[in-house]
């Protein structure tokens, strides 16, 4: 089943505008709407930095259909397994089977702002494996005692949460998190625009060979991309709007040790003119269309559109009007 939603960015829009976003990501026939969940922005000019469980209860009641879920969430770092066990407890009981924990293992620029000394990657991926059993734990049995390596608790229990455990995803940049989504999550995340090798010869065949070593089939399990896109009917309106996200420009090892979002606007002016390179740009509805294709094709089932311009509301009405059935005709 193709799913195609919408990603509602924490870090350019106040709790607010956002929740109206997801609304009319709604009324525009998207299936799904996924919220960052920063504690920074990557700009501190007009940034904004909601607060993701809250906003989730809000759009839950603003929205009837439409799934909602966290791309994504650290839950061993800011927040104890067990707080975000309790919160999407929360959440999946009021708004039963619309709710989705993505998590991964965290960024410097949110994590770093609490005082938290920032460990290796080693670190952070143990820390993910041990909180995602946690959660589970809580979520599936009363008076969970659980005593791992960095997260304790005593006789554990969380009073509300729905029937039927929420799907957990799980954010991978590589291999080796891939293949660990594939044996623990219900679902994979990722961005686009690293170039297609990332995708064909390390994410999905580790994801793949994940699930199989658990007896499960990958295809039965969501694989979600967030697709970068700046479509407009102006293509010069296009290119210029990822300019807002130059700081995704940046190398992976410069981003990796900022904490202050001065310094990564500061960095990202640099980048400014080959902010596009990580979006696909167009103007045209069958050109995006084929800017698509690929990820499709590789069996991308959950397509999670962010678009960079200050004008979500005319991305969402533009997109849901002259892309999305065009995607669906195509390969629904």
């Amino acid at each position: 089943m193709l799913r195609l939603g919408y990603k509602a960015s924490a870090e350019q829009f106040g709790p607010r505008e956002l929740l109206e976003f997801a609304h009319g990501a709604e009324q525009n026939g998207f299936d799904s709407v996924f919220v960052s969940d920063h504690f920074q922005p990557w700009r501190h000019s007009d940034g904004h930095a909601p607060f993701a469980f809250s906003w989730l209860a809000a759009t839950g009641e603003k929205t009837e259909r439409i799934l909602l879920g966290t791309s994504v969430v650290t839950p061993s770092f800011r927040y104890h397994p067990a707080i975000v066990a309790q919160a999407f407890g929360t959440l999946g009981a009021l708004f039963p089977g619309r709710m989705i924990l993505g998590v991964g293992t965290g960024e410097h620029l949110n994590e770093g702002a609490l005082g938290i000394a920032w460990p290796d990657n080693k670190e952070r991926f143990a820390r993910l494996r041990e909180a995602v059993r946690l959660i589970k734990s809580l979520w599936t049995e009363q008076s969970v005692t659980f005593d791992g390596e960095y997260y304790h608790t005593r006789n554990a229990t969380i009073y509300d949460r729905p029937d039927k455990p929420i799907p957990i995803y799980i954010g991978a940049g590589g291999p080796q998190v891939a293949k660990y989504a594939g044996r623990a999550g219900d679902g994979l995340i990722c961005t686009s625009g690293k170039g297609m090798e990332l995708y064909t010869e390390q994410l999905l065949p580790s994801f793949a060979e994940g699930a199989a070593a658990e007896g499960r089939d990958a295809s039965r399990l969501d694989r979600m991309i967030e697709v970068k896109v700046s479509f407009d009917t102006d293509r010069a309106r296009a290119l210029e709007d990822t300019k807002i996200w130059a700081a995704l420009a940046l190398p992976a090892d410069v981003k990796a040790g900022v904490d202050d979002p001065r310094e990564m606007e500061r960095l990202a002016r640099g980048v400014e003119d080959v902010a596009h390179r990580r979006w696909l740009v167009s103007s045209d509805p069958d050109e995006h269309i084929e800017q698509l294709r690929p990820y499709v094709e590789l069996g991308f089932d959950h397509l999670v559109f962010h678009s960079p311009t200050n004008d979500q509301a005319r991305f969402l009405a533009l997109y849901g009007k002259e892309i999305l059935p065009r995607i669906r005709k195509r390969w629904a």
